[in-house]
């Protein structure tokens, strides 16, 4: 306890002091009938609290600050109104704690925001310039058809691997001003080259010293000579073998010719070359293309290399749409499971040579080992040269139950296939009246 006031002067207290000031008012209100005045409060002390370490602080009147103790360990000062004075305002520690700590926050938010743009923004940078991109890889032949827009050619380049996107190489070359200037023509490019390097060398165009040799695919050594006569030398003696490819490593048998290795694709020669010259780059290029073909299907069936290659020669011929090579490729494989012979006409136009008139019964029933309207199984070897989405086909089929394909009518060039000879049956019937109808010209298309 703190103790009173210090006694007065001349030895007589405070208590004794006051008393005797009363006594003289009682006298005075007796005297003139006044009441007694109330008695002055005794002296106060200011309040005190003890804070966190043993000591007191002072409080101001109008605020009273309490020490309080922080759920989590710590303490705070706490602001509250006098007693008995309802509605008092006040304030925390604690609530200035959790502002600081929403927008400590907010500012976490918009920086993962800020780095997420920027991220996005250096991606489609590097995207469009690339700037870290070497020079490509590999090989790769692209034909530029003339009138192609440069739309035209983003698609096939991105199709034949030569650039990653369409999309933003048709955009660097815009930003670039270099859209107008693109030639047509056969190109050896690689795969992943950088956009501005692409764009170099399509406006180079072709050197005027070079012979540009197009092989279709699925063509025959016969049907291939007449279109390479501008190179010295005889084709067909030419392509019974080479020194670059020997087809017995394809299990192909003994005396085998090059039919079916002859990879079909531009070629660019320079003048005066000597057909050899082309038929090394169709069995190199040949090599290379099939060396990314999946063969586990096929050997898990008991098929050779050379056998795939075989199939793949009949569904290049047979098949108009590409999405069809798989389903053409399922009928064969079905029916050389089931015994069934093949009845592919295209092997009978490759025995007699005609490609384009309708067969005649005689021609039908030609005895050649080709012939697979007379024999049953595969063809001795290949029928033509077959493209990379048909020996992938070749490869690994549809899985399906056909058995039959027939000509849609007015299909453009597509099929109906069916499981059983009612469908089939069908679909002939379907076939022959249009065709009758239009006087026996083909109902293909409409």
């Amino acid at each position: 306890m703190s103790a009173g006031p210090p006694p007065v002067p001349g030895g007589r207290s405070f208590e004794d002091r006051e008393a005797a000031r009363r006594e003289r008012a009682a006298r005075r209100a007796s005297r003139s009938g006044s009441p007694l005045p109330p008695a002055p409060p005794p002296p106060q002390e200011p309040a005190a609290e003890p804070d966190g370490d043993g000591h007191h602080d002072w409080l101001a009147e109008d605020d009273l600050l309490t020490a309080r103790a922080d759920p989590e360990g710590g303490r705070g000062w706490t602001r509250r109104s006098r007693p008995g004075t309802p509605g008092g305002r006040g304030w925390s520690r604690r609530s200035a704690q959790t502002e600081s700590s929403g927008r400590g926050w907010g500012r976490f938010v918009a920086l993962a925001v800020l780095l997420v743009i920027v991220g996005a923004a250096a991606w489609f940078a590097n995207a469009l310039f690339q700037p870290f991109a070497g020079d490509g890889e590999g090989s790769v032949r692209v034909r530029i058809p003339e009138g192609a827009t440069l739309g035209d050619i983003a698609d096939m380049l991105e199709r034949e691997g030569v650039i990653d996107s369409a999309s933003f190489f048709e955009l660097r070359a815009r930003l670039a001003g270099r859209s107008g200037n693109l030639r047509p023509g056969p190109y050896e490019l690689r795969e992943d080259m950088p956009y501005l390097l692409v764009l170099d060398r399509l406006e180079e165009g072709v050197p005027p010293n070079v012979v540009q040799v197009t092989i279709p695919e699925g063509r025959s050594r016969s049907e291939v000579a007449p279109t390479v006569k501008r190179l010295r030398g005889n084709y067909i003696r030419a392509t019974r073998r080479h020194p670059a490819l020997d087809p017995r490593e394809y299990r192909a048998p003994r005396g085998a010719t090059l039919e079916g290795f002859l990879f079909p694709a531009t070629y660019e020669l320079k003048k005066g070359a000597r057909v050899k010259r082309l038929v090394r780059e169709q069995v190199e290029a040949f090599e290379r293309n099939f060396d990314k073909v999946d063969m586990s299907y096929a050997r898990r069936r008991n098929l050779t290399p050379f056998d795939v290659l075989t199939i793949a020669s009949l569904v290049e011929r047979e098949a108009a749409v590409a999405s069809e090579r798989p389903l053409i490729a399922s009928v064969i494989y079905n029916r050389l499971r089931d015994g069934i012979r093949l009845d592919i006409d295209a092997t009978t136009r490759f025995v007699t040579g005609n490609w384009e008139e309708p067969l005649k019964v005689s021609e039908l029933q030609n005895t050649d080992p080709y012939n697979t309207r007379v024999h049953y199984g595969l063809p001795p070897g290949p029928i033509g040269s077959p493209g990379l989405a048909s020996i992938k086909a070749a490869a690994r089929p549809a899985k399906t139950d056909y058995i039959f394909y027939v000509v849609a009518v007015c299909g453009n060039g597509k099929h109906k296939f069916a499981e059983t000879d009612a469908e089939f049956a069908r679909y002939v019937n379907e076939y022959d009246q249009a065709r009758a109808e239009r006087g026996g010209r083909s109902p293909t298309n409409c």
